[in-house]
């Protein structure tokens, strides 16, 4: 942000001071994520995604464009042009994130036994489409490598020690969780620090659905991407098309914002799904929706 961090900041926040009294009160008498989640989803048409990534791989890149590419980009977008939903709660207290970043789970090896790796992609209001491809590939190619990120070494640490140990310590850094005092080394790559989570369950052949927010961490935003396939789809007269399309689930704070807010996100994270060229300007390019 550039400004000099004021008493009651956090390192990744800055505090809400002017806020309106409901919303200044509910982080008081709900103060657990977990208890103030709300569910929306949503439907999308993939016709011109699967044109726009023909066209992005028109070139064969060693490293191709993908479907989860554009809803990690799109995701990343809507948050930019759209503040609220970079909003966290801590400590009763409601918080600007200073970053806007997004994380997801990376399969190592698809099997039962397969290790798992924490990608975490920090974005720029100048980034495109083509500069987050980048970024993923990035941090796919090193969640892939055999080396583990930091927070997965940080987990094994207390994993490996007696259990009436780290249960006390894990206790005490949950202290330090609340007040935005933990480590950085231990949460550099933790998802449930980031703005968004996805998780890309079509990937392994699931629908998408409600997934909960956790009481660690600062996430106010998970997203379950589910699988493609074909559905029908009705127009205003009652006609039917089956379309290639995709199920999307969003598991909000419902603290930090309100309905009509969360209603215009969702459409404006459908308008750019459907029309991914959009992605192609910079994430702080607004959008008329």
């Amino acid at each position: 942000m550039g400004e000099k961090r004021k008493f009651g900041d956090r390192r990744d926040g800055e505090l809400l001071r002017n806020l309106d009294s409901m919303h200044f009160i509910m982080p008081l008498i709900y103060p657990n994520r977990c208890d103030n989640e709300a569910f929306i989803s949503e439907r999308i048409d993939l016709t011109n995604i699967g044109k726009f990534l023909e066209k992005k791989n028109a070139d064969n890149p060693d490293y191709k464009y993908n479907l989860f590419q554009v809803i990690v980009t799109a995701m990343l977008k809507c948050i930019t042009l759209r503040p609220k939903m970079n909003r966290f709660i801590a400590n009763k207290n409601i918080y600007q994130r200073n970053e806007v970043t997004a994380a997801f789970v990376v399969k190592k090896i698809f099997s039962d036994n397969g290790e798992e790796g924490l990608a975490v992609i920090k974005s720029c209001e100048n980034d495109n489409i083509d500069s987050i491809h980048q970024k993923i590939y990035e941090q796919v190619s090193g969640c892939r490598s055999e080396k583990k990120d930091s927070s997965t070494e940080n987990m094994d640490i207390f994993n490996k020690m007696p259990r009436f140990i780290s249960k006390t310590i894990v206790r005490f850094v949950c202290f330090l969780d609340r007040h935005g005092w933990v480590p950085q080394s231990f949460i550099a790559s933790d998802p449930y620090y980031c703005s968004a989570v996805l998780s890309n369950l079509g990937s392994i052949k699931l629908h998408s659905g409600y997934h909960h927010l956790t009481n660690w961490g600062t996430n106010s935003l998970f997203v379950a991407v589910g699988e493609r396939k074909a559905r029908p789809f009705y127009d205003d007269n009652g006609n039917v098309e089956m379309k290639d399309s995709l199920d999307i689930g969003l598991t909000v704070d419902e603290r930090i914002a309100d309905g009509y807010y969360y209603s215009k996100t969702v459409r404006l994270l459908k308008k750019i799904l459907e029309n991914p060229e959009l992605l192609e300007n910079s994430l702080d390019k607004e959008v008329e929706y």
